[in-house]
């Protein structure tokens, strides 16, 4: 029951609202000390979304992973330098290029591991395609052997395609990509061997390794200078350098099994990643690796 007292009801206001002018000066004071963004460096000529307009040089070019991209470049209107030890196919690759695609070509033979001879071939691709603002290392060799087995010149072999011409690569184009102003990419072309062990292909895990290691080093030395580095890592590709694997009784069955996506990798596959890694729309991608392997990794290896 009421016991007869009356309690006063005690309203509270809301705290004013300062004035939209305080407001202003309110924000601007608390962003006083806050540095303001940098503006990121673009290349001059490119709306955001479009490749840059300069030329890529692609090792490894007359065939497989390397071909597809050279491909794939000049389907998005960027010129390209292929290089490949076979000078025939690095022709040829060229002539599709610019019969397919109507930009600048050149297919020179190049020998990666021959250090002494990259000057000249980036004189010479400079004189071609005009100024270069990417490079693709893509050439590559196997070299199946296991660790108990393989022999100097095996390990070398591999190595010295695989991974020292990558850093060899990188420190001849260094001026020219420098030159052709931020947007140049470089991407190196590693493997899922690079995460994974094949017991056949100790020099070849060992090299694609390697190249991750270098991905993330170079990437640090050279973005000061606008150059992005990065690796994509295939899986299971259907090239010749997979050829003898495939030819082997039930080996590609068992790969497309295995594979959620359930089908081997073409090249096309790869070469789009590629050429995102290159394009503007990776411009603040560096530094890290890229696998496409269709989902192998993620429940298996090869």
């Amino acid at each position: 029951m009421p016991d007869g007292r009356t309690t006063k009801r005690t309203t509270t206001r809301p705290a004013r609202r300062p004035a939209p002018a305080a407001r202003t000066a309110t924000a601007a004071a608390a962003s006083a000390g806050r540095r303001a963004p940098r503006t990121a460096r673009r290349h001059p000529k490119e709306p955001r979304g479009n490749p840059p307009a300069t030329a890529v040089v692609v090792t490894g070019g007359g065939s497989g992973i390397g071909r597809a991209t050279c491909l794939a470049l000049a389907e998005a209107g960027r010129p390209v330098a292929v290089w490949d030890i076979d000078a025939a196919g690095a022709r040829r690759t060229a002539r599709d290029c610019v019969a397919g695609h109507q930009v600048a070509a050149i297919g020179l033979g190049v020998d990666v591991a021959d250090t002494a001879a990259l000057p000249r071939a980036v004189e010479r691709s400079l004189a071609a395609v005009g100024a270069i603002g990417g490079l693709v290392h893509s050439a590559g060799v196997a070299g199946a052997a296991p660790v108990t087995a393989v022999d100097d010149e095996l390990w070398d072999g591999v190595l010295d395609v695989n991974l020292r011409a990558a850093a060899t690569l990188t420190r001849a184009l260094h001026p020219a990509l420098c030159g052709a102003g931020p947007g140049s990419a470089i991407v190196y072309v590693s493997s899922i061997e690079g995460f994974v062990g094949n017991t056949w292909l100790a020099a070849y895990c060992a090299s694609k390794a390697g190249l991750l290691g270098l991905t993330r080093s170079a990437a640090h030395t050279l973005g000061p200078d606008g150059i992005r580095v990065n690796s994509v890592c295939p899986g299971a590709v259907d090239t010749p350098l997979l050829a003898p694997l495939l030819a082997m009784p039930g080996t590609r069955e068992s790969l497309e099994q295995r594979t959620p996506l359930g089908r081997l990798a073409q090249p096309e596959d790869v070469a789009r990643a590629v050429r995102f890694l290159l394009s503007d729309d990776a411009a603040y991608v560096t530094g890290t690796s890229l696998v496409v392997d269709g989902g192998l990794t993620a429940v298996a290896g090869l």
